[in-house]
């Protein structure tokens, strides 16, 4: 069986995806798509995977933080940086969620395709899987981002979040202003039997 990375084209960006890394999808894709970044912004990459994100958002920002759970994913978005000319402006963080995230470090943009799927709790413990099964609820890992994402945002901040009409949307947008976030679903995409989210939350201001 062969083990060599799998090659995803997107416009003119190559991206190898090893096998032990989440192969970007639709909801990587709408995130891709409603993605904007300003000139001398600092981006946070959460759950980065292969750096298909990051490596977009590097084409403008100041900077990118990508950080993944999955050692060979942070191996494979560093790979995909240098492959893609932009490994000056992206640093690659192995850690857990804000683990590896310094308390005064602050972003203009975080990005997450959350592990959103409900599954039974001893099961998804396989490196693709960790990137999609959120727990029976599927919200184990959204809430804990939600509820520590506010601390690392500048003041006129926002926060980029996919996840599935399976895993409580109205949850998380009830959850969002917990944190002095408004929440809103900017886009969405009907997949099978599931409709794949994305909701965009910025810093109230007073």
């Amino acid at each position: 069986m062969s083990s060599q990375p799998k090659k995803v084209l997107l416009g003119r960006y190559t991206f190898l995806v090893s096998k032990d890394v989440y192969e970007p999808a639709e909801d990587t894709f709408l995130l891709a798509n409603n993605l904007s970044v300003n000139k001398s912004k600092r981006v946070l990459d959460m759950g980065t995977g292969c750096g298909i994100l990051a490596v977009l958002a590097a084409e403008k920002a100041r900077k990118v933080v990508a950080v993944d759970v999955n050692p060979h994913a942070v191996a494979c978005a560093q790979k995909n940086a240098e492959l893609n000319g932009v490994a000056a402006k992206v640093e690659v963080r192995y850690g857990n969620l804000f683990d590896v995230v310094a308390f005064n470090e602050k972003f203009d943009l975080i990005l997450f395709n959350a592990p959103y799927l409900p599954i039974e709790e001893d099961k998804g413990k396989g490196w693709i899987e960790m990137a999609w099964a959120g727990g029976r609820t599927g919200r184990k890992v959204i809430d804990r981002f939600i509820d520590n994402v506010s601390e690392h945002l500048t003041k006129k901040g926002r926060v980029l979040l996919v996840q599935s009409s399976l895993s409580n949307v109205e949850e998380t947008l009830k959850r969002f202003p917990q944190h002095n976030l408004h929440a809103a679903i900017v886009s969405e995409k009907k997949v099978a039997f599931e409709k794949i989210v994305l909701i965009e939350a910025r810093q109230r201001l007073s």
